[in-house]
């Protein structure tokens, strides 16, 4: 038996990720949208998160194992404490509430670290249930999904409040990629399933036949009008589909090399927009090669969750895994008009404080995880 030391590989790929959000905030400054230096910001706040992901390093899985209730009890008081905080402390900015005003800092998005906490309370309590329940039952499984499900959709309808239906959606991910591996049996995942299929169609129904009847639900207009534009752009680029319109003009322009020129304007480029200016700057080629520092990073995590003995770490990997991989999923896709624009960030590239903090956590639970594997001669 012997004990493994630091992934390079992994610093390698998070190091990748630095230089290229660093080189895609400079060039998204170019088009004034906003005052001020973001790309200073993004190199103190990566310079942060790497301090972040020492100090969980610091923790090993059985030490995180006792702090879940803590981590996720804070979580929740954060987003109790965010709805009763008056505007002087937390404003509504682009119809949420979903930051904290924090002076000599900046905003703090606590939502961002609710996914964390998730990670490990969900982790934790398929543990806890496996080592109770050590012969398995449909009855078990059923008690299980009941945890699980209590603990994603406290925090979920807490976050919808804001509302921020982006880091909702988040944390279903989340959910759903610790159910795959949970052990719960396969006709349950499967009825579920069935059932979320339902439930979109019927989403789908109302959307298009019956908006009146979503909006009593609590849907607003705006958020049904990303859907209206995202399924025709053209129609809506004067109003909702503007954003989506102006990316897919800077995808095209960069062509397979990138555009030389000024480049197409987009909003948000710093933020939600930033792999539209990638791929006008850096086209296809560059597109491509971050898509495949991703990939490499990805699979990385899902052969450390594969690897490793515990099955609490291995339930932490596949959480981090589910959350960096949707957040990448949905921004790519919303960027090029695959899915609609719910205002998720590109994990690691696109600026902003609490995302990148949440992705540091995620990582600095990998990076905990792999310093302390123990590689065994005889499987």
């Amino acid at each position: 038996m012997k004990n493994s030391k630091l992934d390079y590989n992994l610093i390698t790929l998070l190091l990748l990720l630095f230089i290229t959000s660093c080189i895609a905030i400079y060039t998204a400054q170019e088009f004034g949208q906003y005052e001020g230096n973001f790309l200073f910001r993004q190199v103190s706040w990566y310079f942060i998160g790497f301090g972040m992901i020492l100090g969980v390093m610091y923790l090993d899985s059985e030490q995180i194992f006792r702090l879940n209730w803590f981590i996720y009890s804070l979580s929740l008081f954060l987003l109790i404490a965010l709805i009763l905080s008056p505007e002087s402390i937390a404003r509504e900015i682009n119809g949420a509430k979903s930051w904290f005003q924090i002076p000599g800092i900046g905003s703090i998005q606590p939502a961002e670290f609710t996914k964390i906490s998730l990670i490990i309370c969900l982790s934790y309590l398929i543990q806890k249930h496996h080592n109770k329940y050590v012969d398995k039952t449909l009855k078990t499984d059923f008690i299980l999904l009941i945890k699980m499900g209590a603990a994603t959709l406290l925090p979920i309808l807490l976050i919808m409040k804001q509302p921020d239906l982006g880091t909702s959606l988040v944390l279903m991910c989340i959910f759903i990629g610790i159910l795959f591996v949970s052990g719960i049996s396969w006709r349950i995942i499967g009825v579920i399933f069935i059932i979320c299929v339902l439930i979109a169609s019927g989403i789908f129904y109302l959307v298009f036949l019956n908006p009146e009847l979503l909006q009593l639900m609590g849907i607003k207009t705006f958020q049904l009008g990303r859907i209206y534009a995202w399924i025709d752009p053209e129609s809506y680029q004067s109003g909702e589909g503007y954003n989506l319109t102006k990316a897919l003009l800077a995808i095209g322009s960069g062509a397979f090399y990138g555009y030389r020129g000024d480049g197409v304007y987009v909003p948000e480029a710093h933020t939600d927009f930033i792999f539209s200016v990638i791929a006008s700057k850096f086209g296809f080629l560059g597109s491509s090669i971050l898509i495949t520092i991703y990939f490499l990073l990805i699979s990385s995590m899902v052969k450390l969750a594969i690897d490793v003995k515990n099955s609490f770490e291995s339930y932490l990997c596949a959480g981090a895994v589910s959350m960096i991989f949707f957040h990448i999923f949905e921004n790519v896709g919303m960027n090029i008009g695959l899915l609609p624009i719910t205002g998720i960030p590109l994990p690691f590239i696109s600026y902003g404080g609490s995302s990148l903090m949440g992705n540091m956590l995620a990582m600095g639970l990998i990076f905990s995880i792999s310093y302390r594997k123990r590689a065994y001669m005889f499987d």
